[in-house]
């Protein structure tokens, strides 16, 4: 999946003492993908849009 040069956009829940940070993206081949912003050359979930979508509304619903 190539993602250089994305805008990652940081979780709205994400803490802001530097922990628990999770960063998301949509690149143009309809793909998300989420990163820990601590670790931006780290690894990075790859996820079709349709289950990112169910995937938040799962959390959602348990919030």
């Amino acid at each position: 999946m190539e993602l250089n040069g994305a805008r990652w956009r940081k979780s709205s829940r994400s803490s802001g003492n530097g922990g628990n940070c999770v960063e998301v993206v949509v690149n143009l081949a309809d793909v998300v993908g989420v990163r820990d912003s601590k670790d931006p050359t780290g690894p990075t979930l790859a996820f079709a849009p349709t289950a990112w979508r169910a995937f938040v509304n799962q959390l959602a619903r348990r919030a």
